[in-house]
């Protein structure tokens, strides 16, 4: 939306509710914080007491993702660029640090940066024997399934729904949840309909005011 309307684009008004503090802070956080371990759970059925778990992203996502892993008794580990977020997660008390250092030695890896790239091909041709990688942020670039492909000498094996098994020519293997797409809507159920409904009245209620304002050409994006 942004984009159209520096270029002036813009066709139609519109009303960007996914950075509603009403939705960002509440559906990205605590659903998240739910669904994570749901989809785990049921992708794996891993003890995950004990466990090295990445959390790749401490936006408001990540936030949730570290919480509900922390709860499970996971020792987090938080990769983040923006060093306001990076120094939160400090003061919560997770080990902020690069994923290139800690690719080797961790289980569990979860990206929700809502950037693309972020595991590359080269970071899982390192990560340990039955290391689990995830995706709960944005569509299915975060990781870099394309690139484990073109890998030579890798294979994968279906496990089961939405799980797949990445056979490296060493013998190594690492779980891939759901392609790579959003790991708590494959392998799991999404978030509660309490939290979702934050959401769902955000959307309402603009779709309520773009109707009342249909007549005027007035841009609405930013609101």
């Amino acid at each position: 939306l942004y984009e159209l309307e520096e270029a002036g684009t813009l066709l139609c008004p519109a009303i960007n509710v996914n950075d509603s503090v009403t939705k960002s802070k509440f559906d990205n956080v605590y659903g998240c914080r739910h669904s994570l371990i749901d989809g785990l759970n049921r992708a794996t059925d891993l003890m995950l007491g004990g466990k090295s778990a990445v959390v790749c992203g401490y936006g408001e996502v990540g936030k949730g993702c570290a919480q509900s892993l922390r709860g499970q008794g996971c020792r987090v580990i938080v990769t983040e660029i923006d060093p306001i977020c990076a120094l939160q997660a400090a003061m919560e008390g997770y080990q902020v640090a690069r994923l290139e250092d800690v690719v080797e030695t961790a289980d569990i890896f979860v990206t929700c940066t809502g950037n693309r790239g972020v595991i590359g091909a080269e970071h899982m041709a390192r990560m340990k024997d039955k290391a689990v990688v995830g995706n709960i942020g944005h569509f299915d670039n975060e990781i870099d399934i394309a690139g484990l492909k073109r890998l030579p000498g890798v294979r994968s094996r279906n496990i089961k729904d939405q799980v797949d098994e990445w056979v490296f020519p060493d013998g190594r293997s690492l779980l891939v949840l759901a392609e790579g797409r959003l790991l708590n809507l494959g392998c799991a159920t999404g978030h509660p309909s309490f939290v979702m409904s934050t959401s769902f009245a955000n959307q309402v209620l603009a779709q309520i005011d773009l109707h009342r304002t249909a007549r005027s050409k007035t841009n609405r994006s930013k609101e």
